[in-house]
């Protein structure tokens, strides 16, 4: 042998000494019916699970995580549309305060007011939130006002209706005692009563004390004081008056009521001539004023534990707590920027984030209902951040979740940031004198929730394949190896 073919020898040698896959002869191996049997099931079983793990490697699965929230915006936005079935637009009022001390009474700014009718649709639009303007009262002489004959008639339970029955016109104070836009207003009514009698206007000028007169107040339904209100064949019409309290502009509005009315128009000449206008058939009243309002629009609130809330308020009266009703329904509620489902962006990540993450606006379409007097709901909102991650990007080698910061600082197509927010109501009492408010206190989470889309690595998927055709066969071939000895042993016995 030449020593070339001895050095070759020994190289093949030396490897076939590292042969971790040694080969039996086959005349040495035996086929067995049970080996026959084993084999097809591992080749089975080995076929699903490679079916299945092929299958769950091209699903995506949506994964969470808490992250503290990295928003450094100082404020947040609040999206709201609230419907107050029994609360007159004209005294709805929005208040925002915090705990830094923000107290931001009547927000006008992005709110609007719709009027509704008696079946809760829009019918008139109120015009955005804006600052009620001060009326003007008279300004009387005490003496001169000592020395006036007072002649405007003091209704009650009993003569209410017969009054109305009697005056197929009528304007009406109903007014408390304590208010102080009453007493300022007392003296002009009666002023204002003295002159109509004076010119033989057919018009009856009432007023009702709400104090002691408290059913006949709530029956008519007298949410503030002063309530002036014209009645035409005992029917009240609307919008009751809101414009100056002085004598000439109260008997200017009753001027121009007589000559809204055909009947009325030549009023002057026939008082002159006669005295006493008769009656004619009742006409049909105008279209109702129903005191439902729908207020909707944004707010722009700090980053800190806070509330706004909806009360009924006035600059130019003093409200009647007791018919107060808050009864209101959640249209819509929601914190950041609106989540346009119809856009195509918003409409791509949200068809991909399973409905237990998309608490956006859980109260949606919920109704209020205080059917008592002194109480409101008080919702407490907890909020909470959540970044929605669908590129599918998993976790990077470092095992944070990559994106928090591109969802917050980056317009891409597939993050959104927004909030949710879990909401409890508690129905609360009030003291007979305290306005109630429908108040919605809400608390900012300093955690973040992160949404994520996560896609297997391919490398995880070719060894979980390995690892699931490697571990069949072995195990198999173990079962094998047992049920051969033992039927094997029986056999010989």
């Amino acid at each position: 042998m030449n020593p070339a073919q001895g050095r070759g020898g020994g190289g093949g040698q030396f490897l076939s000494g590292v042969d971790f896959y040694r080969r039996v002869p086959r005349d040495l191996t035996e086929s067995t019916s049970l080996g026959a049997w084993m084999s097809l099931t591992a080749i089975a079983i080995m076929g699903l699970l490679f079916v299945s793990e092929s299958l769950a490697f091209a699903r995506s699965k949506i994964v969470t995580s808490i992250t503290l929230d990295e928003d450094t915006q100082p404020q947040m936005r609040v999206n709201f549309n609230l419907t107050f079935l029994d609360l007159h637009c004209d005294y709805v009022a929005v208040d925002v305060l915090d705990a830094l001390g923000t107290n931001r009474q009547n927000v006008t700014k992005n709110v609007e007011k719709w009027q509704l009718d008696s079946d809760g649709n829009r019918r008139i639009f109120s015009g955005r939130n804006r600052e009620t303007r001060e009326v003007l009262y008279e300004t009387h002489d005490p003496e001169q006002d000592d020395q006036a004959q007072y002649t405007a008639s003091e209704l009650d339970q009993a003569n209410f209706s017969d009054f109305l029955r009697k005056h197929e016109l009528v304007f009406i104070d109903f007014y408390a005692p304590w208010c102080m836009w009453c007493q300022r207003l007392h003296p002009t009514w009666q002023k204002l009563a003295s002159a109509v009698q004076q010119d033989q206007m057919p018009v009856g000028i009432a007023q009702v004390n709400c104090v002691t007169q408290a059913d006949l107040c709530r029956d008519q339904k007298i949410q503030a004081f002063p309530t002036l209100r014209w009645y035409r064949d005992s029917q009240p019409e609307y919008p009751e008056y809101k414009q100056d309290r002085t004598v000439a502009a109260l008997t200017g509005f009753v001027k121009r009521k007589l000559e809204m009315n055909d009947k009325y128009k030549n009023w002057e000449q026939k008082a002159a001539e006669t005295g006493d206008p008769s009656r004619s058939p009742k006409r049909p009243i105008g279209r109702p004023d129903h005191p439902g309002c729908q207020i909707s629009g944004h707010l722009m609130v700090n980053r800190v534990p806070g509330n706004f809330h909806v009360e009924a308020r006035s600059k130019n009266h003093n409200l009647n707590a007791a018919m107060t009703n808050l009864t209101h329904r959640v249209n819509h509620l929601s914190f950041g920027e609106p989540v346009l489902a119809h856009h195509r962006k918003e409409k791509r990540i949200l068809k991909q984030v399973p409905e237990e993450y998309k608490q956006f606006s859980p109260i949606d379409g919920h109704t209020y209902l205080t059917d008592k007097y002194h109480q409101a709901y008080h919702h407490y909102i907890k909020v909470v951040s959540t970044q929605l991650d669908m590129s599918g990007n998993g976790k990077d080698d470092s095992g944070d979740f990559t994106g928090v910061n591109a969802i917050i600082t980056n317009d891409n197509y597939n993050f959104m940031s927004t909030y949710q927010f879990l909401e409890q109501s508690q129905l609360v009492f009030y003291d007979d004198l305290d306005v109630p408010e429908a108040r919605f206190s809400y608390d900012i989470s300093p955690m973040s929730v992160l949404v994520q889309k996560e896609n297997r690595k391919w490398y995880d998927y070719l060894t979980s394949l390995c690892a699931i055709l490697g571990g069949t066969f072995t195990t198999l071939g173990l079962i094998d190896a047992t049920l051969y000895r033992a039927l094997k042993a029986k056999k010989q016995d």
